[in-house]
């Protein structure tokens, strides 16, 4: 008997990749969509370690999915090794955080590519197959910003907002047809991403996102497997991100109001320092 086949865009890295891990050991078979062939070498190996039946498998494929032709023959591929996928999982996602009259068009364009029209690519390419089959589940990896405005993610959060009005609405087409749809919601993870974005946050925004400490990429994956396996829609990692989905009316101004607080701080102290230094 055949594994279940699990496939996972962006599971070269970061939470794609323990996601990967985790459905190993459950004896998921993975198909893993990423754009660096040498990345998906060592995932591949990497999950290869955590097989826990002899017909498990793993299937790499170089692509980007923000490519709608891309997306296409990738999926088409995973479901030609592995057969129609029972999960596929959403994870590739990029983040380009700045203030929003510095950031290039290019950079709005891009994240919007990848974290959005990327999603849709996959799910519009893997779908027939789904429907034929009738059954499987979606799942979307999008992120607190998707419930939250986040000073300096202005590239990011609007594309995360659109990952959840996608899963909403599929969510409500596809559950005559058999198949679930899940959203997940994951805070700041330890992954490279975060790594690359940190180096470019501005003040106001390290000050916001500093005041919860990053999740593990396995916490965050162990997180959503387990909404998984329970069917949820959506799966909120953590007590802030919880409240911030199931009680939006009070916990959302709130935290808006002391980002607030908190970025114009740092505002002040910046006009501080400008008033200190000596004139030119």
């Amino acid at each position: 008997m055949a594994a279940p086949h699990a496939l996972i865009t962006g599971g070269s890295s970061g939470i794609g990749l323990a996601v990967a891990r985790k459905l190993a050991k459950a004896g998921y078979s993975l198909s893993l969509i990423a754009r660096r062939e040498a990345l998906l070498k060592e995932a591949a190996a990497d999950i290869g370690r955590n097989f826990v039946r002899p017909e498990q498998r793993v299937f790499t494929i170089s692509a980007d999915v923000a490519e709608p032709a891309e997306a296409e023959a990738a999926v088409n591929h995973c479901i030609a090794e592995l057969g129609v996928p029972d999960l596929v999982v959403m994870s590739a996602g990029i983040a380009h955080p700045g203030y929003f009259d510095e950031i290039p068009s290019a950079a709005f364009e891009r994240s919007m590519a990848v974290n959005y029209f990327g999603s849709l690519y996959t799910v519009r390419a893997v779908l027939p197959a789904m429907r034929v089959r009738g059954s499987g589940r979606i799942v979307f990896i999008s992120s607190g910003a998707a419930l939250l405005g986040i000073f300096g993610y202005s590239t990011y959060s609007p594309s995360k907002f659109a990952v959840r009005g996608l899963a909403e609405v599929l969510r409500a087409e596809l559950k005559a047809h058999g198949i679930g749809v899940s959203i997940a919601y994951p805070p700041d993870t330890e992954t490279p991403m975060l790594v690359e974005e940190n180096k470019i946050k501005p003040e106001e925004t390290k000050v916001i996102t500093g005041l919860v400490k990053p999740w593990s990429a396995d916490a965050v994956a162990g997180c959503i497997t387990r909404g998984i396996s329970r069917g949820a829609f959506a799966i909120t990692p953590g007590l802030t991100i919880t409240l911030m989905n199931r009680m939006p009316g009070i916990s959302l101004p709130l935290l808006n109001w002391y980002a607030g607080q908190l970025a114009a701080g740092v505002q002040r102290k910046k006009a501080s320092r400008a008033r200190a230094r000596p004139a030119p």
